[in-house]
């Protein structure tokens, strides 16, 4: 196999190691493969055979939908049946390491006579009314429009690239770099997905060993939450190219043996030097290609992961100071226990133990999007979840935080109120049993009733230990960047003052709500409570810390200073709703027995601590050599 380059190698350097794997990594490969079958990251063959038949059907709509507007347009029925139109698979489905109930990232392909208002407005329609078409939803103002739908039980993305060609043929290749001319941003970007798919694929030695191996990381990366490109994480494509990356530098080892080089060299990545599958090329396009020389905003990139299709661009600009710390502290997690695994001291199952977010830290911050108004809610709530890398990246510049650490998911709730008072409380992130056992019928025809639908985000503080010697709480102040952040959000260019609800308000770890832990997983405390209550005087409650605990506890000492409410909506009550002003809260020392938190300083480890090493004779240095843009 040869790259671009007419070398014999494939990739920007050589191989590490041109040598097959060893009969423990076979071994472990096998164990390995088991393990993800027990953790049902395969879809059954009758999951399979549905989604092909739905693609089929939803090829065949394509054309239908391409002929209709051809017609429309007033060409003869010959030319809008040549008109064709074609479907192209991304994402994970084409990769071929999609999971049980998974999407299909779907490109519609049309000729340049069918606009995107086409897309919504004919195709969408047709989706509907569809055979075995639900939830079909177009979200035509997002960054790459889209429209979700699923069909026969399967879920699809639909993006639309729409060519500077009068047909579309079945036999088409996106691979020629021309057929983005004269394209908008929005269409580059659609084809682009599965280009940078299709370059990926050609640009692995062994394309089954890199599905085998993607899939572990895949499936490692969600269960420790670290799997979100928008939170400031990686996303699909970002750690399909890191993969890809680590199977150039092994071309003959089998899955096992590139996952245990994968968080050896990925730990050891001397970042911001870029991960390329290929060198970056030029193209006929007057668009920007990925370059840290040219561009101060490319050079600000912290983990550029560059992606091979032209024009190359970065899979990680939302990665901040923070989320890198964290996913470093993770490979070298992952390092550890794949290295316990091949000397057979260790099951791969604990490679994807699920991630201890919620136990983690002390004090976490609430951001909760509100609305009374399901649809509304989604996109609101998706364009806060946008917009929380900028809250993130705000208070690392805070004195006494070690990093902000944002969770890749938000927690959706819907409330059923019958007063104003219970809709502010909810709207604040106080909802009570009765509030939360109450169903929709419930509310159904009384005065003053309404659903609050709120979707509720968390950062993880983590703090500096108090210095030594040092007397009192610390003061951390983060009321700027909760202002800033607010005021964010609210110059979206939707955004209703009157419907719409944002709030960022700080909680301690012993009062985070029970829908953030799996069924018996809510730490030890709720234990604790029950047991001092049955034997001893009520001066010892839960926010009483003892001596024992104050010890731990110092390090954690600190007044938070934050905006509580900058936001509420009109159909809150806005005579009663809460202050602008700056609420100052005082953390000193009464946080509750939260049980077995190490100080921060325990959670990140310096980089040079015991640092995973390659096998003996392998040399990191080949592949972390310096590489440059061209």
């Amino acid at each position: 196999m040869q790259n671009s380059n007419n070398n014999s190698y494939l990739g920007v350097t050589p191989p590490i190691s041109v040598l097959e794997s060893n009969a423990r990594e076979k071994e472990v490969t096998v164990t390995l493969m088991e393990e993800l079958r027990r953790q049902n990251t395969f879809e059954s063959e009758e999951e399979a055979k549905t989604r092909e038949i739905v693609l089929g059907r939803v090829a065949a709509l394509v054309k239908k939908f391409v002929k209709k507007v051809s017609m429309d347009r007033g060409l003869s029925e010959s030319a809008a049946n040549a008109a064709g139109g074609k479907i192209f698979t991304f994402g994970s489905y084409r990769l071929g390491v999609h999971a049980p109930g998974s999407d299909i990232d779907t490109l519609c392909v049309v000729p340049k006579h069918v606009s995107r208002e086409d897309f919504f407005d004919v195709f969408e329609p047709m989706l509907k009314e569809m055979e075995g078409a639900t939830d079909v939803s177009g979200v035509p103002e997002a960054f790459v429009p889209i429209i979700k739908a699923e069909i026969s039980g399967i879920p699809l993305d639909f993006l639309m690239a729409r060519l500077a060609l009068s047909s579309v043929p079945d036999n088409l290749s996106l691979k020629d770099d021309n057929l983005l001319r004269s394209l908008d941003e929005r269409c580059v970007r659609s084809l682009n997905g599965s280009r940078v798919i299709d370059e990926i694929l050609r640009l692995v030695p062994n394309v089954q060993v890199f599905r085998d191996a993607l899939r572990c990381i895949k499936l490692w990366a969600q269960r420790r939450a670290i799997y979100s490109n928008v939170n400031g994480f990686l996303g699909g494509v970002a750690w399909a190219l890191l993969v890809a990356r680590i199977c150039q530098l092994y071309p003959n080892a089998i899955a096992g043996a590139i996952v245990s080089r994968f968080f050896i060299i990925m730990y050891q990545w001397s970042w911001p030097q870029p991960v390329l599958l290929k060198q970056i090329e030029e193209g006929p396009l007057q668009v920007r290609v990925w370059n840290p020389k040219l561009y101060p905003a490319d050079r600000a990139h912290r983990m550029p992961i560059i992606t091979p299709a032209y024009p190359a661009m970065c899979s990680t600009h939302n990665v901040t100071q923070s989320t890198q710390m964290i996913i470093t502290e993770e490979f070298k997690r992952g390092a550890e226990i794949v290295d316990r695994v091949i000397v057979g001291t260790a099951e791969w199952s604990e490679l994807f133990a699920k991630h201890d977010f919620f136990h983690k830290y002390r004090y976490y911050l609430q951001v909760i999007a509100s609305t009374a108004n399901q649809d509304l809610q989604t996109k609101w709530a998706g364009t806060v979840e946008s917009r929380l890398r900028q809250l993130v990246m705000k208070l690392e510049y805070v004195d006494s935080l070690i990093l902000a650490h944002p969770f890749i998911k938000g927690f959706d709730q819907v409330s059923y109120c019958l007063s104003d008072d219970e809709i502010r409380a909810v709207a604040q992130g106080e909802i009570s049993d009765v509030v939360a056992s109450r169903k929709k019928e419930d509310i159904e025809g009384k005065e003053g009733a309404s659903p609050v639908y709120s979707t509720t985000f968390y950062i993880g503080l983590a703090i500096e230990p108090k210095p030594a010697g040092a007397v009192g709480p610390r003061k951390l102040d983060i009321s700027y960047p909760t202002m800033e952040f607010t005021k964010l959000v609210k110059m979206w260019d939707k955004f209703d003052e009157s419907t719409m609800g944002i709030i960022v308000r700080h909680i301690r770890s012993s009062g985070l709500p029970d829908n953030v832990f799996d069924p018996g997983e809510r730490p030890a405390k709720t234990v604790q409570k029950r047991v001092k209550g049955a034997g001893k005087s009520s001066n010892t409650s839960p926010d009483m810390p003892n001596k024992r605990q104050r010890l731990v506890i110092a390090f954690f000492d600190v007044k938070l200073r934050l905006i509580e409410m900058p936001c509420l909506p009109s159909f809150l009550s806005s005579s009663q709703s809460t202050s602008d002003l700056p609420l100052k809260l005082t953390e000193n020392g009464s946080t509750g027995n939260t049980p077995s938190l190490p100080p921060v300083a325990e959670t990140l480890t310096p980089k040079d601590s015991k640092a995973p090493q390659l096998p003996f004779g392998e040399n990191v240095a080949v592949a972390t050599g310096a590489v440059t843009a061209q």
